[in-house]
């Protein structure tokens, strides 16, 4: 361990298409253990197929009997009630698999989450490394990406809009990384906060 056997848990967020799966491979590069929660959530859609399609009916399964991830989107998406009857089977799980995942790890690790603010590992946050892109480029990075309408594409940028101020809530450090064309690259900004957060022991 590093800091004197000191582990730190570090949180990695950021908006749709800000670049945070980015610099969660360059973390991992760097030899840093990184957890994504976000395939941790695939996870437990298929351990918890049976309460999700006794829900949401088996019209969100595939033909293989699996939760067609797509299928179940537009059957909760947009819809409070229904997305929170989804996250109530799938999150608890995801809480487990999160906590026992942190606790094998011997040294400081990182973890990242769409909704970070809603994983178990929030409350012991030591910092929180969020990573930040200019409207108009997560915007053509999202069309690019998903090749979803723009309707479609704004909604999901509205639904997480109070995602920043329930990182600013926890009392932890937060180091903004910024993913724009012009300015220092994402590599040379992780480089300072591995710095200050005194993981250069790990880093390979």
């Amino acid at each position: 361990m590093e800091n004197g056997g000191t582990k730190k848990v570090i949180g990695l967020a950021g908006l749709m298409c800000a670049g945070k799966n980015y610099a969660a491979s360059l973390l991992e590069k760097r030899g840093i253990p990184v957890l994504d929660v976000d395939r941790l959530g695939h996870e437990a859609l298929r351990t918890e197929k049976a309460a999700v399609a006794a829900r949401f009916g088996d019209g969100v399964l595939d033909g293989a009997g699996e939760v067609d991830r797509k299928k179940l989107a537009s059957v909760v998406f947009g819809k409070p009630e229904e997305l929170a009857a989804l996250e109530a089977i799938v999150h608890p799980a995801v809480n487990r698999l999160t906590t026992a995942w942190i606790e094998r790890q011997a040294a400081s690790c990182v973890i990242n989450a769409a909704l970070l603010h809603r994983s178990a590992a929030f409350t012991r946050l030591d910092a929180i490394i969020l990573v930040e892109a200019w409207l108009p480029v997560r915007l053509f990075r999202a069309r690019k990406r998903d090749r979803l309408p723009w309707s479609v594409i704004l909604k999901r940028f509205h639904a997480q809009r109070r995602f920043i101020a329930q990182y600013l809530s926890r009392e932890t450090d937060i180091y903004s990384v910024y993913n724009n064309p012009l300015g220092p690259g994402v590599d040379a900004q992780l480089e300072g906060i591995i710095s200050r957060l005194g993981l250069w022991e790990m880093v390979q």
